[in-house]
């Protein structure tokens, strides 16, 4: 059974973007070799990418065409990839497919063989997929700055969301890199 990842940055204050769409200057403060090398290993450990529309417009206009950063490109123009959306209906950008359901079709997939499912940003869509009790991990690196305001990685829940911790690291900027699973009751 294959996994599906939560991954996203996020600042101290539990932010993952500043109050308008793409504001993520901040991730400039714990982006190091240590962080680079760890999203070079997504392209390895992973098959899937899923995002939430908003943030699959914003990849899909950045990635085709990104003038660094040669390894990441190429596994992220090059892997699978499924924009969830009720509106969009052709996804433009390489081996990537348009779904507007996502619990049932991540269901599915989990069931197939493959490789990590992950998905990178895009709050909502891990959201629902939380609450549906689809997440198999939630990687989180912490950035060292408090944004003061703007959009919230985790949205309020109706209780709380046990997590065990797997693992943790620390950058030479001082970011920290968590690994949580979900505790399953």
């Amino acid at each position: 059974m294959r996994k599906i990842i939560v991954w996203n940055l996020m600042t101290l204050d539990g932010y993952f973007e500043g109050t308008k769409p793409w504001d993520i200057d901040f991730h400039n403060l714990a982006w190091g070799p240590e962080l680079q090398h760890y999203a070079e290993q997504f392209g390895e450990e992973g098959d899937l990418l899923v995002f939430g529309r908003k943030t699959y417009e914003g990849m899909a206009s950045y990635w085709p065409t990104a003038e660094s950063e040669d390894t990441i490109k190429a596994y992220m123009n090059g892997i699978a990839k499924i924009a969830v959306s009720r509106t969009m209906t052709e996804p433009g950008w390489n081996n990537a497919r348009v779904v507007s359901d996502p619990i049932p079709e991540l269901t599915r997939l989990k069931q197939e063989d493959g490789k990590t499912i992950f998905i990178f940003g895009s709050a909502e869509l891990a959201d629902s997929l939380l609450k549906a009790g689809l997440i198999d991990e939630i990687r989180v690196c912490v950035v060292p700055v408090i944004l003061g305001g703007g959009n919230p990685l985790f949205k309020p829940a109706e209780g709380q969301v046990p997590l065990k911790l797997i693992e943790s690291s620390t950058t030479q900027g001082g970011a920290v890199i968590l690994r949580y699973e979900p505790v399953k009751a």
